[in-house]
């Protein structure tokens, strides 16, 4: 099985002369990027890396971060992207875990690289960076690694404790890049993709699609997601892929297109994960943009591939928006019960996944692994259903499921109800401590400008819609709500913030 770096190598050889990368003015050609990626390859092995290296990325998004990325992969090394927003103690502890023989930093992270306080070499992009790519010879080739050499080392976000290494090998990442080609984007030449979230997650996983294929990718160039200002660039440039973005951008998106309408009939196709999305919300995507969506479950231990919805397959029902759709060829997916026994049709338990998208394993945790990974299928922690279709309902996180009075309410089917209110424009619902159920149900609620919607209001109205024991019991109103860099709502910080509050 070839190096996952041979895809841009083919590309190149395709289409040399076609733009790969573009960030604000500057360019990068296909033959221009494959040749800068074996470039930084030779530079490791030139500074005595060995193959299965690890390097650490910790930049904003840009096109060192591109070449980065697949001259690790071209060198036969462990590329470690790193969320660029985090501080310095957590990037010291994904430091260490890794074992980075090299940091690779621009110059908004130096002060935090800095407090990390770490031994490991660094390099800085920038004139530092672009001297030392200037003195090397590239490398022939992309060096021949085993399908089973770890490529991508990915962190998960450490909510729950400390942050767990997910090891992707070369085969899980290619196996990710044809899922994608054949039932998320079916990438041409012509394509002009636009990424707007951090490369150190969906937006990078997705790239290898878009490069494979020979598109072109637009890389967002600014310091944080601005709708009004993607939707005008998606008119100037006329952009054909919103290659991945959150479910709080599409209700951010569409909040700018009704103040200002923009022209987004270039659009063919928009990915958008990382997050279930609530079912008032997709109904005004789909009414917005069209059929253009397509909806992929996974995480960082089955990277994007779980299961996918695409509604370019046709007009999909509240059924079929509120699912995450079926499981993608090659990949297992089943609901089990607490000892690991599939559960009937329709009811729920976690879900579980096996096939050539699940990781090898996580670094320096096999306890963890062993525990994650038994029976032969990836325990993924979230909760959902089948039905006889094999079409799948993601509930919640296992952990997130509020149990009152020996009772499951899962937050997502009180999150929708609320949201159906014409006055809720986001909410997010968590269970808090109780003394005589155990927990009760709390939501938070941002209103819609110019609301006086209140608490008795809200309650009553999930009355009427869900069972009387799943409603709120407690409703408080936020201006907003705080999310990660990915777009997910905070819902433990916000739920500890508010306990905090409450005491």
């Amino acid at each position: 099985m070839p190096n996952i770096a041979s895809n841009l190598a083919r590309s190149a050889r395709l289409s040399p002369d076609a733009t790969a990368i573009r960030y604000g003015d500057r360019r990068l050609g296909y033959a221009e990027l494959d040749e800068a990626a074996r470039r930084f390859a030779a530079g490791l092995h030139a500074r005595g890396l060995q193959p299965g290296d690890r390097v650490a990325v910790f930049a904003k998004n840009g096109p060192e971060y591109v070449v980065t990325m697949f001259g690790t992969f071209a060198a036969g090394m462990v590329v470690v992207p790193v969320n660029a927003k985090l501080s310095g103690s957590e990037l010291a502890v994904i430091l260490d875990d890794s074992g980075a023989a090299l940091l690779v930093h621009d110059d908004a992270g130096a002060g935090v690289v800095q407090e990390a306080a770490t031994a490991v070499p660094r390099l800085r992009i920038g004139a530092e960076y672009d001297s030392w790519m200037d003195s090397l010879t590239p490398l022939d080739r992309p060096v021949d690694v085993a399908p089973e050499a770890v490529a991508w080392l990915f962190y998960t976000s450490g909510t729950t404790g400390r942050p767990k290494g997910a090891e992707l090998t070369h085969r899980n990442l290619l196996a990710m890049t044809w899922l994608e080609l054949a039932d998320v984007c079916d990438y041409r030449r012509d394509d002009r993709a636009l990424h707007i979230a951090p490369l150190s997650h969906g937006s990078g996983l997705y790239l290898l699609g878009a490069l494979t294929r020979g598109a072109e990718n637009l890389i967002y160039d600014k310091p944080s997601f601005d709708a009004a200002d993607v939707l005008r660039l998606i008119e100037r440039e006329r952009v054909t892929v919103l290659a991945f973005v959150a479910p709080t951008m599409i209700v951010m998106l569409l909040d700018a297109d009704a103040a200002a309408p923009a022209d987004t009939s270039s659009l063919r196709r928009a990915v958008y994960g990382g997050a279930p999305i609530h079912l008032e919300h997709a109904r005004r995507m789909v009414e917005r943009f069209g059929n253009v969506f397509v909806q992929i479950y996974g995480q960082g231990e089955s990277p994007m591939t779980i299961t996918y919805l695409n509604l370019a397959h046709g007009p999909a029902d509240d059924e079929m928006l509120l699912s995450a759709g079926f499981a993608h060829p090659g990949v297992e997916v089943a609901v089990l019960d607490e000892h690991d026994r599939p559960v009937p049709v329709g009811e729920t338990g976690e879900i579980c996944v096996r096939g050539d998208t699940v990781m090898r394993g996580y670094r320096n945790s096999p306890e963890a692994t062993a525990t994650t990974l038994r029976g032969g299928w990836l325990h993924t922690g979230d909760i959902g259903r089948l039905d006889e279709q094999g079409r799948l309902t993601l509930l919640d996180r296992s952990k997130d499921v509020i149990i009152s009075g020996g009772t499951n309410i899962y937050p997502r089917e009180v999150e929708d109800a609320l949201l159906a209110h014409p006055d809720v424009d986001e909410v997010v619902v968590f269970g808090e401590p109780d003394a005589l159920w155990g927990e009760s149900v709390t939501a938070a609620v941002v209103r819609r400008p110019g609301s006086a919607v209140d608490e008795a209001d809200l309650v009553e109205w999930c009355r009427r819609r869900i069972a009387s024991f799943k409603k709120p019991k407690r409703v408080v109103f936020c201006d907003s709500l705080p999310t990660n860099a990915y777009g997910k709502v905070l819902r433990r910080e916000i739920r500890a913030h508010l306990i905090e509050m409450n005491a």
